[in-house]
This record gives structure tokens, C-alpha cells and sequence, in this order.
């Protein structure tokens, strides 16, 4: 089956995934609808895993029919490191609490092979950018070349934002993070929304167990609030053993669903300090 051929398979399971999980962002659904997650993920038959029975690994797809592809499944990229094309719930879920909009730039940190990348960018037409930026050669080197014919879509290999590419509307950290980093809330536009993963270390290696954090600047500042539980990849340069440890204090003091803003400025600690770092807090009032 050709990807113009899955076009009915990828246009069901769009509504299927915008009804399920709540998307809101038309041209997201739209997106998914529109592009064919065979031309990202390699050529079948696919390891496939499901969310909910990762203890049973993988399974292997009897066949390279691209409706398999199209279910809320994770699709190995390299089985050996355990890593995965993410499942589409998920991510259609975090994108869309980015509420993007057309016209939007984006930076997409982590982007992979370049398949929700390229979803995002639907959902910035007309006028959007989106600059997607993967530490691992060798995941980057393949989102440029599933990213070609996205005219608007260009991809960085690295694990910072390249120099000059700012600011950006949304920014999306697809890894885990210990502590929301300085460069990306100084990279957000006035009304910028920021995503990210705040997870502490699990016993697997390399994955992390937290929180998604949601933060949009404002003139006067940054308000912050937790979304959904997330369990995920490190994020390379985005963490520290003092940091781990201070987010597992305070993920076990509980009251996330309380914290209201990120503080940059100086201030000593308090009972309002959910989350206090060297240089950010995340505050409860």
C-alpha cells in the first residue's frame, strides 16, 4: 500500500486520535491526517510496541501493510537502545497544549526521524517555521532527509539552539529534564508557550518518570502548571544529579497541581517554593 493509498487509514485514524485524547488544534488533526508515518519510521514489517504491556517488548507486524502503523502504538527505530517512534496520543496531546497556530515558529527539541515534527508544521501553514534540533547523527541526519519536502521545516543536529534561530512562539523538549533550561525560556516570544518534560532517573537506564511542564512567558514573567504524568528519554545537557534529586523531593511532597508561575528572579526560599533551583523557581503563588 502506497502512502497516497493509506490516505483513508490516516484521515480515520486523525479523528479517531482528535476525539480520543481531546485535540483541539485543527491543524494538528488536519496534520496527522496528512502525513503518512511509513515515510518516517523505514520500510516494514515494523516492531511495534503498546502502551500499557511494555513488559511483552515488542511485536513484530506480519507484514509491511502500513495499517499497522496507524493505532496507538510506539514503532521501534532502533530496537537495541530501546528506541521508539512515540505514540501518537501522547504527543498529538502535547503538541496540542502548545496550541500552535499558523504563522507560528517552532522549535522542536528531539525531533527524531522528524514525524511529529512534520505534523507540528501543518498546523503552522501558512506563514509558520519550525527548526528541529536532534543530538543523536544519526536520527538527524534521517529527519533531513524525511523533512525535504517540508519547505518550512529545517533540522539542526545538536543539543542547544542554534545560534541566531530565535525567538520562537512554541518550544517542545521532547526528553526529560531535570530543570527547565535558561536558553529555552529566553528563546520564547512575549506569549511564547514552552513544553517540557520534568522527570526524575528510574531504575531502567537512560528513562525518566514526572511531570509535563507548561510554561508561557508574559511581559512581566512566566506562568508555569504541570499537565500530564510522562515517562521518557533523558534529555542530554538537560540534567543534574543535585537537580534530580531536589525534583524528587518534590514530587514526593506532592501539591504539583498547585504550582502557578516560574520566578527568575532572586529570592530567598519559602513555603511557596514548590520547585527552587539556582536560578528559576517554580512557585505556588
Amino acid at each position: 500500500m502506497s502512502a497516497r493509498d493509506s490516505s483513508q487509514l490516516r484521515a480515520a485514524f486523525a479523528q479517531r486520535i482528535a476525539q480520543e485524547a481531546g485535540i483541539t488544534t485543527a491543524g494538528l488533526v488536519h496534520g496527522l491526517a496528512a502525513v503518512p508515518r511509513e515515510d518516517f519510521v523505514g520500510a516494514g514489517p515494523w516492531k511495534l510496541m503498546r502502551p500499557g504491556q511494555i513488559e511483552r517488548g515488542y511485536e513484530l507486524t506480519p507484514d509491511d501493510d502500513p495499517r499497522h502503523l496507524y493505532d496507538k502504538v510506539l514503532v521501534a527505530l532502533d530496537p537495541a537502545r530501546s528506541l521508539n517512534n512515540g505514540e501518537p496520543s501522547s504527543l498529538l496531546s502535547w503538541l496540542d497544549s502548545l496550541k500552535l497556530a499558523a504563522g507560528d515558529r517552532f522549535l522542536h527539541v528531539g525531533c527524531g526521524v522528524g514525524y511529529y515534527t512534520a505534523i507540528a508544521a501543518l498546523a503552522l501553514e501558512p506563514g509558520g517555521s519550525v527548526l528541529g534540533v536532534e543530538i543523536d547523527e544519526q536520527l538527524a541526519a534521517q529527519a533531513q532527509r524525511n523533512l525535504r519536502p517540508y519547505a518550512h521545516v529545517s533540522v539542526a543536529c545538536g543539543n542547544g539552539i542554534p545560534n541566531g534561530t530565535g525567538p520562537f512562539d512554541a518550544i517542545f523538549v521532547n526528553a526529560g529534564c531535570t530543570d527547565p533550561q535558561a536558553a529555552w525560556l529566553e528563546a520564547l516570544n512575549v506569549n511564547g508557550r514552552l513544553l517540557l518534560p520534568l522527570t526524575v532517573s528510574l531504575p531502567m537506564p537512560g528513562i525518566g518518570g514526572g511531570l509535563m511542564l507548561l510554561v508561557t512567558r508574559h511581559d512581566t514573567g512566566y506562568d508555569a502548571r504541570f499537565t500530564t504524568a510522562v515517562g521518557i528519554f533523558h534529555c542530554v545537557g538537560g540534567r543534574t544529579d543535585d537537580g534530580n534529586e531536589r525534583l524528587r523531593r518534590s514530587l514526593m511532597g506532592g501539591k504539583h497541581a498547585s504550582v502557578r508561575r516560574l520566578r527568575r528572579d532572586q529570592h530567598a526560599q519559602s513555603d511557596d517554593c514548590w520547585l527552587h533551583g539556582a536560578d528559576y523557581c517554580l512557585s505556588m503563588s
